[in-house]
């Protein structure tokens, strides 16, 4: 029999974690008849999440909690549960019920019938998202499609089993601010969609918001892609070359037709125009370079403050 562990980032979630984990202990015991471990990271909730995590882990032993010292996000939460995985297979899913614990035979069927595969990530046949939350997975496939080389119809989403292999590369991969997606395009080309049902969200709401959405874009580009460096010296090299352009066509029509260049407002304009892409050109290049400094500061990507293996 093959030990499964099912890492679990929980924010918020005590309406939730008694039901994930009934639906999941039904799956493992009865559908599937496999070992598991349960490992709820409490990403620092400002409810009583971490108590219901304690009584969970107090019912069954296979229950592992931690609880971080401060919010440090989903994908650290993610590796800090990696970091005390002991399956030969890892599950990583969502604590607000719309990843179907039901769904996890279908992936595992489809893991063991494939030794040519190392990563099942499943892909929702009806998804419940929010317009925020859809719009966020398309423009993430389509930047990591062209930041990282990977198939344009590989989905990413947060409900994954990987094998052991693949968690152990991720762990050792040493970076701020860790995207467990990208990482895993990073470490196999042998990742494959399986279509899965999708609930609705119980309670609550996201806390997948624009800003975060925003956010974690601008850091994915910076930290895998020299596109908005590339962007703007094209664009310095073009509005070199019209310039170039232009002063021929002034100088000629100067000497030809004896007619001066006119128009303060246009040079104002232009010169409000050139500033703001130097000042952007200038933001972009903070921006690499805060995520350099960031990267040699070594800082931890999680602090653990009290557990129960």
């Amino acid at each position: 029999m093959s030990l499964y562990s099912i890492v679990v980032p929980v924010y918020n979630s005590e309406k939730t974690l008694e039901e994930l984990y009934t639906r999941i202990r039904d799956v493992f015991d009865h559908t599937m008849k496999e070992n598991f471990e349960l490992i709820l990271v409490d990403d620092s909730s400002r409810d009583n999440s971490y108590e219901v995590m304690e009584k969970l882990h107090k019912a069954d032993s296979r229950v592992k909690i931690i609880q971080m010292a401060k919010n440090f996000g989903q994908h650290p939460a993610l590796l800090c549960g990696f970091s005390f995985a002991k399956g030969d297979f890892i599950i990583t899913m969502d604590d607000d019920l719309q990843h179907r614990p039901e769904e996890i035979p279908k992936m595992a069927a489809a893991i063991n019938e494939r030794d040519d595969v190392d990563v099942i990530i499943a892909k929702y046949e009806n998804r419940k998202h929010n317009f925020i939350g859809k719009l966020g997975t398309k423009i993430s496939i389509y930047a990591t499609s062209k930041m990282l080389n990977k198939d344009p119809n590989l989905e990413i989403t947060s409900f994954r089993l990987m094998r052991r292999f693949i968690v152990e590369a991720i762990l050792n991969t040493n970076t701020h601010l860790p995207q467990i997606g990208n990482l895993l395009v990073q470490s196999s080309n042998r990742i494959i969609n399986i279509p899965v049902q999708h609930d609705s969200r119980k309670v609550g709401r996201s806390n997948y918001t624009f800003r975060h959405l925003a956010r974690d874009l601008i850091y994915d580009i910076t930290s895998n892609s020299a596109f908005p460096l590339i962007l703007v010296r094209d664009l310095g090299i073009f509005s070199f070359i019209i310039s170039i352009l232009l002063g021929l066509f002034y100088l000629v029509r100067y000497f030809i037709y004896g007619v001066s260049v006119e128009g303060w407002t246009t040079l104002v304009l232009l010169i409000l125009a050139y500033n703001g892409i130097i000042l952007l050109a200038i933001g972009i290049i903070g921006q690499y370079l805060m995520n350099i400094l960031n990267e040699a500061k070594k800082m931890p990507n999680y602090v653990i403050r009290k557990k129960d293996l």
